[in-house]
């Protein structure tokens, strides 16, 4: 008898230390799959990959695609940012990580994108969807076609905020697009991914990535994503020397480990990129706007183009109102300013006297020879310069330079008592922030006249800036910016 009772005793015993490892086993060590894709961000080069093409769950890699259709819905009249948001029950209800957004509750977009990107706050998500598509399955929807339009050849999207549900899945590969996609096609927004902290209207937020970009040197986005399901996933993007390299990790198992595995990767990255590499940038998917009709997942539909959006698209510069004295307007296109800065900074390299370090900082010549420059690629523009206000100065002589924000300042204000002044966003290349500050006050002379246009290097990229105004200027300034769509905030005085 007492042989046979061994037996379950045994037993009993084997199912206790199973459900002790259990308890004492911490979650994060139960490996989700792993996959790993790195790639040059300038040409689209792959430099490596694992498993890159195996479908797995995203977590809050999702939240990518919501905003990068936020971002198109904004850009093209969809929505504004300081639209006010009815936040429904649905999206009040999500899950952590959430804002804590009340069903009835009215916000501004903005603290919706920032609380989505920042802190990876799911009722954040959910909302920004149903603001954009009236349903989370409608928006759904869209981010599926969206991904199809971007090449994410092996992804499938059921939600805004990347929670586990059956079908919702993504692979390394394809997050790695969708993260150059933005980092290319929405350069204005692309600061959100590095900001540590942000005001979300209702409290303050914390990046939920800020250990690696405090840690590795030129980090500066994108996503961080955890779910029991999928891990600990990251798309991360850092510049260095030149070169930006994007990878994505799924699976990791804890975040200490993700992050040190993700700086493995970057760091390979940089060690197997070329050094000289044309910048190759992917193709922005046309504007198609919502879909009426069948928005079930590869549903057929009508596309809905809004009347704001188009009326966007078909001029940027408003009727002026008629003035006793007609002030003539210097008119330059697209292509002039283009060519114009180009010859201008070829200019600027081809001066023997600097050396190749300070060439590359592409310093500015005086807007007087840019204007010069844009008069000889179309002569067929006559303008009449408009007494100091056209007529510029150049950078102050004798300034020190190595400045370690490197502000480089293109126009001298003669405004006196003027301390406010407006950004019009971060570029990712001190060239692409002097062609849209150019581009800006060309279209804007007449609320922008007299500003002192800066661009501010920072450890992310380049701040366009217009400084030197007065508190109204600067308001009014922003207005007429974000009536066209264009993003503008105010920049109090300091001190």
């Amino acid at each position: 008898m007492r042989a046979r009772n061994k037996q379950p005793v045994r037993w009993g015993l084997v199912a206790l230390a199973a459900l002790w490892m259990m308890v004492i086993v911490p979650l994060s060590a139960a490996a989700a799959p792993y996959a790993a894709f790195v790639m040059d961000a300038r040409s689209g080069e792959v430099l490596h990959a694992r498993n890159a093409d195996t479908r797995l769950h995203p977590a809050s890699l999702t939240k990518m695609m919501t905003l990068y259709i936020v971002f198109e819905a904004v850009e093209n009249g969809e929505i504004g940012l300081d639209d006010q948001v009815k936040i429904s029950s649905h999206a009040a209800s999500e899950p952590p990580s959430k804002l804590g957004l009340r069903a009835g509750q009215n916000i501004r977009l903005r603290y919706l994108i920032r609380a989505a990107a920042v802190k990876s706050a799911n009722d954040a998500a959910t909302a920004l969807g149903e603001a954009i598509e009236g349903s989370e399955a409608r928006f759904a929807a869209r981010m599926n076609r969206t991904a199809k339009a971007l090449g994410m050849t092996n992804t499938t999207f059921k939600n805004a905020h990347g929670l586990t549900e059956s079908g919702h899945q993504s692979t390394a590969r394809d997050m790695t697009i969708l993260g150059r996609h933005l980092f290319y096609d929405y350069p204005e927004y692309y600061n959100l991914f590095s900001r540590i902290t942000a005001d979300a209207g209702v409290r303050k937020v914390y990046h939920t990535n800020r250990k690696l970009l405090s840690s590795y040197r030129g980090a500066d986005g994108i996503k961080t994503g955890y779910t029991r399901a999928a891990g600990f996933n990251l798309t991360a993007s850092a510049e260095r020397d030149g070169k930006r390299i994007i990878a994505t990790v799924y699976g990791g198992r804890s975040t200490a480990s993700r992050n040190a595995k993700v700086a493995e990767l970057l760091d390979l990255g940089f060690a197997r990129s070329k050094t000289r590499v044309a910048v190759n940038k992917p193709s922005k998917p046309p504007y198609m706007g919502k879909i009426n009709g069948d928005d079930t997942p590869g549903g057929v539909g009508k596309v809905v183009r809004l009347a704001s959006a188009a009326a966007v698209k078909s001029s940027l510069r408003p009727v002026l109102r008629p003035v006793k004295e007609p002030v003539p307007v210097l008119v330059a296109d697209k292509a002039d300013i283009e060519n114009a800065i180009l010859a201008a900074q070829e200019v600027a390299l081809d001066d023997p006297e600097r050396n190749t370090a300070e060439a590359e900082e592409a310093e500015l010549v005086p807007e007087a020879d840019v204007l010069t420059a844009a008069l000889d690629v179309n002569p067929d523009i006559t303008p009449e310069l408009r007494p100091e206000s056209i007529v510029l100065a150049s950078r102050e002589i004798g300034a020190p330079k190595g400045d370690p924000e490197q502000e480089i300042v293109e126009r001298v204000s003669t405004s006196g008592g003027r301390h406010w002044g407006i950004t019009v966003g971060r570029y990712p290349s001190q060239y692409k922030a002097r062609k849209v500050l150019l581009q800006i006050a060309l279209n804007e002379m007449s609320t922008l006249d007299g500003s002192l246009r800066k661009v501010l290097k920072r450890s992310s990229g380049y701040d366009a800036n217009f400084m030197g105004m007065t508190r109204e200027t600067a308001e009014l300034a922003c207005r007429r910016l974000q009536a066209k769509k264009i993003t503008c905030f105010m920049i109090e005085p300091t001190g």
